[in-house]
């Protein structure tokens, strides 16, 4: 592996806290999935770039990040990630594809 996964995961939260929207996309892979279940309505899957720009920008406007729960590392070279939300503690597990872009991206309230 040639990337570091949970200096990316850091990297994606800082981007995040800061509302760089263009930093955040760059990160994902051009057929980077991302399902969301922070939202009373279920899980959403986000499979578009189109898409991954509509949820971004949301996000931001309306649960920008804080700080920094937790950080591990996660099976398959993955990373988990907990941060700080107006919504609570939220979990992020990140799957990466060979060129260290975020291939998969799960997130959900931590319990």
């Amino acid at each position: 592996m040639s990337f570091d996964p949970m200096a990316i995961a850091i990297d994606w939260l800082d981007a995040y806290r800061a509302g760089n929207i263009e930093a955040i996309l760059e990160m994902y892979a051009e057929d980077a999935v991302v399902h969301c279940g922070c939202s009373a309505s279920g899980v959403k899957t986000i499979t578009s770039r189109k898409a991954l720009r509509a949820y971004w920008t949301d996000r931001l406007r309306n649960h920008p990040a804080g700080n920094l729960d937790d950080l591990n590392p996660s099976h398959n070279d993955g990373t988990i990630i907990s941060y700080i939300t107006n919504l609570g503690v939220m979990s992020a597990l990140f799957a990466f594809d060979g060129a260290g872009r975020i291939k998969e991206l799960n997130c959900n309230p931590s319990r």
